[in-house]
């Protein structure tokens, strides 16, 4: 069983959760031989503090890759070869692009508010010009976010991407590797990205923020590499 929400979630069949102001509900379908069962289940939502004095406390495992999303604690998909390999490449790609003009920082807990600490596959952000190495990344000082979706593509785009949006992220990047696909989300509101763009691998790329540097998406999404030892 993993923690969520002040409690535990029952790992297999789970269905689907949701999460409302005030008292939240958590609703999840189990199936069994004898058909299925809907549990209503009272949750406890917690705040980016508790989740950092949490983990301070040894309360989550070293292993454990875990992201608070409203408030819930949630076990992330783990990362398959592919995965690892075009995070290494886009941080390489960026680290050499914007040398000078930005941080990059891969797969760590990244604060957006109150309620939600993702950890996105890369930050790319404006560091403190007294203080560069020792910069925390914000939304206020964020350039772009990245996440790398093979099996968690559906809650990339329906659920984080609009936390993201909500919290003023200027520009996120999915690379969807089961379609071959970089998909950019710009110009955010409250209600969502007003901006996305599906591009294949014969596009290119540019952040909105640095124009007139440009990534190949074939080099950033590896497509047609083989993983090799």
């Amino acid at each position: 069983m993993d923690l969520i929400s002040g409690g535990f979630r029952a790992k297999g069949p789970y269905r689907e959760a949701s999460v409302n102001d005030g008292i939240e509900t958590a609703a999840g379908i189990f199936s069994g031989e004898r058909g299925s069962m809907l549990a209503e289940l009272q949750t406890r939502r917690f705040t980016a503090d508790e989740f950092y004095r949490m983990g301070e406390a040894g309360v989550f495992g070293p292993e454990e890759r875990l992201e608070l999303i409203e408030g819930e604690i949630l076990e992330m998909s783990p990362i398959g070869d592919r995965h690892m390999v075009c995070v290494d490449q886009a941080s390489e790609l960026f680290i050499l692009a914007f040398k000078g003009k930005a941080k990059v920082r891969g797969q760590g807990s990244f604060r957006l508010n109150k309620r939600n600490v993702p950890q996105p596959d890369l930050v790319l952000f404006r560091p403190n010009v007294d203080y560069p190495t020792t910069t925390r990344a914000k939304p206020e000082n964020c350039f772009l976010v990245i996440e790398v979706s093979d099996s968690s593509l559906r809650y990339d785009t329906n659920i984080k991407v609009p936390i993201y949006a909500k919290t003023g992220i200027p520009e996120v990047w999915i690379e969807d590797l089961k379609n071959d696909l970089l998909l950019v989300y710009r110009n955010p509101s409250s209600e969502g990205y007003n901006t996305t763009l599906s591009l294949t691998p014969d596009d290119s790329v540019s952040l909105s923020a640095f124009p007139e540097i440009s990534f190949s998406v074939r080099e950033l999404l590896l497509t047609g590499l083989p993983i090799v030892d």
